[in-house]
C-alpha cells in the first residue's frame, strides 16, 4: 500500500497530514505557509516525493447548505494545478467542520490563542484525510 497526503487549502497556509502506510490513520506534518504559487509548489513537491505520494485528498469548503463558494472554487482551481503539475489523483471531501473541530481540540488541549495558529491546519488537514480513510473502510 502506499501513503495519502491529505490538505487543508486556505489562502495564508496550507495544512499537510499523511496516511500511514495500511491507510488507516492520518498524521499532521506540517504548515505550509503561502507566500506564492512556485513557492508553495516546491514544498508540496518536496513531501510528494518524501513520502511518494499517488494519491491527494483535498479539503472543500462547503458552504452550510452543501454549494460551493468562492472558497472551494479556489481549492478546486488549486487541485486542479496539483493534478496537472504532479500528475497525481486529487480526491475532495467535504470539509465543513473540520477547522472548528480543530479548534475545539487545541481549547480543549489548552494551548494558548496566540499557539494555535501553527498546528491548527495541520490537525484540520488530519480531519479531512482521517474522513476520507474512514469513509473507504466504510465502503462509501
Amino acid at each position: 500500500m502506499e501513503r495519502i497526503l491529505g490538505l487543508d487549502v486556505g489562502d495564508k497556509y496550507i495544512g499537510v497530514a499523511v496516511s500511514d502506510l495500511l491507510q488507516l490513520t492520518a498524521q499532521g506534518v506540517k504548515t505550509i505557509k503561502r507566500v506564492g504559487k512556485k513557492k508553495d509548489f516546491v514544498e508540496l513537491k518536496d513531501v510528494i516525493d518524501e513520502y511518494n505520494i499517488k494519491t491527494i485528498v483535498l479539503g472543500l469548503p462547503k458552504n452550510m447548505n452543501g454549494t460551493i463558494g468562492p472558497q472551494s472554487e479556489k481549492v478546486l482551481k488549486f487541485g486542479e494545478k496539483i493534478k496537472n503539475k504532479f500528475n497525481i489523483d486529487v480526491i475532495y471531501i467535504d470539509e465543513r467542520m473540520t477547522t472548528m473541530s480543530a479548534e475545539r481540540i487545541l481549547i480543549e488541549g489548552n494551548i494558548r490563542r496566540e499557539n494555535r495558529k501553527q498546528y491548527i491546519d495541520k490537525i484540520a488537514a488530519s480531519f479531512i484525510l482521517q474522513s476520507y480513510l474512514d469513509s473507504v473502510k466504510r465502503g462509501n
